[in-house]
């Protein structure tokens, strides 16, 4: 696929996920495109967790109910009724998991480009994260971004250990297809904000610098 159609076609996949396998060759591709991210300070502050254990999935799985319960209970009148019709994960139904991890001491102690902004260095994992996600749709596969959890619960779950952060949970797999329209925008959650509203020049908002 062109580099623009994979990412028009990317979508956060819940519930297209057919569980078939991922071929090892398919996934060392994906995975090597993630680890090719550019980081500051060329520190690379990532990891990946490959899991595919299912009784860990399907603890997982149960504590993302748990905080999908929590979540609705802030919700009332049609923002709840709609809520209620949206997915909000494929844990179970996906081929595996990977969970991808922040390691701020990694580069350490002077990464170079990350004295004035400490967040570079997460900024550099969502990196991985998005060239991990452009690379699996390209190989045909669907990621879902799994966000209902507590960090300090699935570093418990999956020892991962102290000082490094669980940044993403993301479900892998085939899918039967992928959704012309994002989730949130079919269930009307959310809709589509146009590219106009975002783009500013020179300042935020349209008068010039040194203008009301």
């Amino acid at each position: 696929m062109d580099l623009y159609d994979v990412i028009h076609r990317r979508r956060d996949v819940r519930a297209q996920f057919t569980g078939a396998p991922v071929p090892a060759e398919t996934l060392d591709r994906v995975l090597a495109a993630a680890h090719a991210a550019p980081s500051v300070g060329y520190s690379q502050p990532w990891d990946f967790i490959l899991v595919r254990d299912p009784e860990l999935r399907r603890a997982f799985h149960e504590h993302v109910s748990a905080e999908r319960e929590v979540f609705a209970a802030t919700l009332t009148g049609e923002a709840a009724e709609r809520f209620a019709r949206i997915k909000i994960d494929g844990v179970l139904e996906s081929s595996l998991s990977i969970v991808v991890t922040y390691d701020p001491a990694r580069g350490g102690p002077a990464v170079l480009g990350r004295h004035a902004i400490a967040d570079t260095g997460l900024y550099s994992a969502c990196l991985a994260i998005q060239n991990l996600w452009l690379a699996a749709t390209a190989e045909e596969l669907g990621v879902g971004w799994v966000s209902f959890y507590r960090e300090q619960w699935l570093a418990e779950l999956l020892r991962i250990p102290a000082g490094i952060r669980p940044v993403a949970w993301l479900c892998l797999g085939p899918v039967t297809h992928f959704e012309a329209v994002p989730d949130l925008a079919r269930h009307g959650w959310r809709s589509k904000r146009p590219l106009a509203e975002a783009v500013h020049t020179d300042c935020w908002g349209d008068a010039p610098p040194g203008q009301s």
